[in-house]
């Protein structure tokens, strides 16, 4: 299950750094997301595998309440943090994606091709 979990994870985050490259400020979007999503597996794998294998999450009956039988609730608590963030962050580049578009008529990022140089000879 390791392996598959750093396969996804080295996957997103090649992804993620190419798709940073490209010169449409979507394709910079969606390589932040898959970037975001590359992070969040990460931390939530490295606060679970290892460290907290046969642990209850959740207080249960009859389980000592001490932190030596339960797993560690802080990854959980910042991948879902980290959650929240990135989907406002999506949104927020996408609306200044959109203002962007409508005032300077292209959508790569250094504005190269925008309308008044495509009809200047």
């Amino acid at each position: 299950m390791e392996i598959v979990l750093t396969i996804a994870i080295g996957v997103l985050t090649g992804s993620g750094v190419w798709l940073l490259l490209r010169p449409r400020t979507f394709q910079v979007i969606m390589g932040l997301s898959l970037l975001s999503y590359a992070v969040n597996l990460f931390i939530f794998s490295m606060g679970r595998l290892g460290l907290s294998v046969n642990k209850e999450p959740v207080l249960k009956a009859g389980v000592p309440q001490d932190l030596l039988h339960y797993a560690d609730p802080m990854p959980q608590a910042l991948v879902l943090t980290a959650i929240v963030i990135g989907f406002a962050m999506t949104a927020l580049f996408l609306v200044v994606l959109l203002a962007s578009r409508g005032m300077s008529g292209t959508d790569h990022v250094d504005g190269s091709h925008s309308r008044e140089t495509q009809e200047m000879p």
